[in-house]
């Protein structure tokens, strides 16, 4: 049952708004602290000249039921969009053409993007033991045990730079992708594991992120974070920037935030941290030497997402498909390109063509020496070339992120196994948001859940 008892919740992304508006559901006194002068995190919508892009994550996977009940409960039906089935179809960039990445086992038999020894490769899976050392192994490690090295450098490299900006060398299959790991570990292998995995996840409601359809709004993602804050009202003070958070002698936390040119402090049972992990080193590195340190380890690359229009008539590429990702091997400027205008409705009219580009990452971290127009430029080239360009975009934008996404590097089962470690030592502290568990829009709503069920048992314990 509710009590009296304040929940404030520092950080109003998805992380923190979808937890805050399920616990307002059930008559708990949330307050969310959000330091921008506008909601959504790093999800940012914008709308020039008539064209509607994302700077920050494009769509979302509906992998749990929890989305479709915001969206009936938030009123915004009639403002939920899937993908254009033409989104289901993605490119590989290979010698320098685009080939589609086969979606059947047919069409993997019929690809030219792998050669017949890697499809041979690829039938020896299900013969493949579980690894020893499994628990510290990368991702690049882990697939080309099991499937080969061109499998790695024609599909999981390119994945991972498309999902992550990362590098599978460097990212740990344990940690950033779990239930892969979880086929060889339960099943003990991929092919066997995922036709098994079936079942279970048909009991549990869940949707694979293989099979789940992706989503956005008519008008941007943005729409998803701005209609749970107004829900909430005045339980979220933007513009509140926390600057710090202590104990105090009755055993709750005292929460200083600036608002304007006055600094306030709220009393709280349960704080709840959704801020990227380098801010939540320097609110709670204090209670705990080696939180800080855990916290300031983790690795958030730089990327540029650079938007561009053109003329359709303009571009030679067919357009029928989600984008490209581009591999390291082809030594390209870019990690990859998304179709945009291709993939939801509103985003240009039917004469002009949207794309998003992304530069940078754990891959290319080093592009911010360079002049950032430099950078632009050669990577503008390289896609146009590409996609059979023949004239300059009509209009361009751009958003650069110092630090963008969260890496789940190897060694992060170590981080994640002392953040446990730290909230069972200081009772009413959680720390969440999307260095812990995935870092998708789909990961962070479903991760909601099980934050509110973890603070309802704060509140309601003796």
């Amino acid at each position: 049952m509710p009590s009296n008892k304040k929940i404030v919740i520092i950080g109003a992304g998805i992380s923190g708004l979808t937890t805050a508006y399920l616990l307002f559901k059930e008559g708990y006194d949330v307050v969310v602290l959000e330091q921008k002068d506008k909601v959504g995190g790093s999800i940012e919508t914008v709308n020039a000249e008539g064209f509607l892009f994302d700077r920050g994550p494009n769509s979302g996977l509906e992998t749990t039921p929890l989305i479709q009940q915001l969206v009936k409960e938030l009123n915004l039906e009639d403002q939920f969009i899937y993908a254009n089935r033409e989104g289901n179809k993605r490119y590989i960039l290979k010698n320098g053409q685009l080939l589609p990445l086969p979606m059947s086992p047919p069409a993997f038999f019929k690809t030219k993007l792998f050669s017949g020894k890697a499809k041979l490769r690829l039938l020896a899976e299900p013969f493949i033991g579980r690894s020893k050392d499994g628990y510290y192994q990368s991702i690049a490690e882990f697939v080309t045990r099991r499937l080969g090295e061109e499998f790695l450098d024609y599909a999981i490299n390119p994945f991972v730079a498309g999902v992550y900006a990362g590098r599978p060398e460097e990212l740990s299959v344990k940690s950033a992708f779990p239930k892969l790991y979880a086929l060889e570990e339960e099943y003990g292998g991929l092919i066997i594991g995922t036709i098994r995995s079936i079942r279970k996840r048909k009991k549990s409601k869940e949707v694979s992120k293989q099979s789940a359809k992706m989503f956005s709004f008519k008008d941007g993602m943005k729409v998803l974070p701005e209609a749970i804050a107004e829900t909430l009202g005045n339980r979220v003070s933007t513009g509140a920037e926390v600057t710090s958070i202590r104990s105090t002698a009755d055993g709750n936390y005292g929460v200083t935030f600036r608002d304007g040119n006055q600094n306030l402090t709220l009393l709280a049972d349960v704080v709840l941290s959704t801020v990227p992990a380098y801010k939540a080193a320097e609110l709670f590195g204090h209670f705990d030497n080696s939180l800080a340190k855990h916290l300031n380890e983790i690795y958030y690359p730089p990327v540029l997402v650079l938007y561009l229009v053109y003329d359709r008539k303009d571009v030679g590429q067919p357009l029928d498909g989600f984008g490209f990702l581009v591999p390291e091997k082809e030594n390209k400027s870019f990690l990859g390109a998304i179709w945009s205008s291709v993939i939801f409705p509103n985003r240009s009219d039917e004469s002009k063509a949207a794309f998003t580009l992304f530069i940078g990452g754990s891959r290319d971290a080093g592009f911010v020496d360079d002049v950032e127009q430099m950078v632009i430029d050669r990577a503008r080239r390289e896609f146009e070339l590409i996609m059979k360009i023949s004239a300059e975009p009509i209009f361009a934008a751009k958003r650069f992120w110092p630090k963008a996404i969260p890496q789940y590097n190897l060694g992060y089962v170590e981080h994640e196994n002392f953040f446990d470690h730290f909230e069972k030592n200081n009772k009413g502290i959680i720390l969440g948001g999307n260095y812990r568990g995935g870092i998708s829009v789909g990961d962070c709503i479903k991760n909601s859940e099980s934050i509110t069920n973890k603070i309802k048992s704060i509140i309601n314990s003796p």
